[in-house]
């Protein structure tokens, strides 16, 4: 006899567990395999026989008798050097990864910079290697959702490329974001607010820089197309543009960066001009990353929950996969909330339309540089 109660060596067999449980193969199959059709009772003892007996399923089999390939394939379209350098990115990993650890799948994580990239992976994909693809950090030129689209393969977006978007997405409330952090700008009596924005063909940087826009209109403030300069999301594209709007306005008062590392770019090139923070130009990054917490002054940012969506994008592209609960049909809110100090809360989280669209809730996080 083994330590496990079996008669003989060997790996233990489904049928070994299931005769231990004192239910069917077919059930033991469920448990394992996550199926919600299954007692609560029933999960326990098999889940014991298991445990008792050392059972290890044969990861390759299952796939096999699935079609599947219990793969997810976690796709960034940006280089190395922006994806080691900017916190979102590890932060959108860890929400995934944690969404995935119940599913047993594991996560494949590729960069597609050129198109060359983008055929080999479209290579793979039709080789079944994968059975859902999550995207971050959209272009509104990139061709990738669309190519996933006609390959009818599950698909989450990080984002999203256009007011329309077509297919799943997690996103955050980018508009309502960039509004708290003006109004409380603006309410702090800053008169020449500008802004750094994102690359134009990015849709959450056009939705913060609307956000900016519907501020400064609300406040009664004449728009001033210098007051607005674009970076790249890196910590040199915050410092080009921040040159940039210093030599076309010299006596702006605040700054709102798209990003916290564009903040950061921003704050040095305002320091080498010689103007302080916050007593002359106040200073807000979105984000809220490590980033905003160790910067001096530290950095008053719009916390986006990235781990959240992470998380969100796994729970949605599975439930594509293996089938799910249905969703809501309420979008998220346009805009965040209004308070006097500390954190302001932006609206509640949505359930996912129909579509699979969810748009989470931001919040403004008050702190020394403005």
């Amino acid at each position: 006899m083994t330590p496990g109660g079996r008669r003989g060596g060997g790996r233990p067999t489904l049928e070994e567990v299931a005769a231990r449980a004192g239910v069917g193969r077919g059930t033991v199959s469920r448990v394992i395999n996550g199926s919600p059709r299954v007692s609560e009772r029933t999960r326990t003892l098999v889940r014991q026989a298991v445990a008792d007996l050392g059972y290890v399923p044969n990861r390759a089999a299952r796939a096999l008798a699935a079609n599947r390939a219990d793969t997810v394939a976690l796709v960034v379209p940006e280089t190395e050097t922006r994806l080691f350098a900017e916190p979102y990115f590890s932060g959108i990993i860890r929400g995934v990864s944690a969404g995935l650890a119940d599913h047993d799948m594991q996560l494949l994580l590729t960069l597609i910079r050129t198109s060359k990239e983008r055929r080999r992976f479209a290579d793979y994909l039709a080789a079944h290697r994968v059975d859902g693809v999550l995207v971050v950090s959209l272009h509104g030129d990139d061709p990738l959702p669309d190519l996933l689209e006609r390959m009818a393969i599950p698909t989450v977006l990080n984002g999203r490329r256009t007011a329309g978007e077509t297919v799943p997405f997690v996103d955050c409330d980018n508009t309502g974001g960039a509004l708290s952090a003006l109004e409380h700008l603006i309410g702090r009596g800053r008169r020449q607010v500008a802004t750094i924005a994102g690359p134009p063909d990015m849709y959450v940087a056009h939705c913060r820089l609307d956000g900016y826009r519907q501020a400064v209109r609300a406040a009664g403030h004449p728009p001033d197309a210098a007051l607005v300069a674009h970076g790249d999301f890196t910590e040199e594209g915050g410092r080009r543009a921040m040159r940039e709007l210093l030599a076309r306005r010299p006596a702006l008062d605040a700054v709102f960066c798209a990003s916290d590392v564009m903040a950061a770019g921003a704050r040095q090139e305002l320091r080498e001009a010689g103007r302080r923070i916050p007593d002359d130009v106040a200073l807000v990054g979105f984000d809220d990353s490590a980033i905003a917490r160790h910067m001096d002054p530290a950095l008053t940012s719009v916390r986006q929950p990235i781990e959240e969506m992470g998380r969100a994008m796994a729970r949605l592209l599975m439930e594509q996969i293996v089938g799910g609960p249905g969703s809501g049909s309420t979008d998220g809110g346009d805009r965040g909330g209004g308070s006097t100090s500390g954190v302001v809360p932006g609206p509640r989280a949505a359930a996912p339309s129909p579509g699979g669209h969810l748009v989470l809730p931001t919040e403004l996080v008050r702190r020394a540089s403005s």
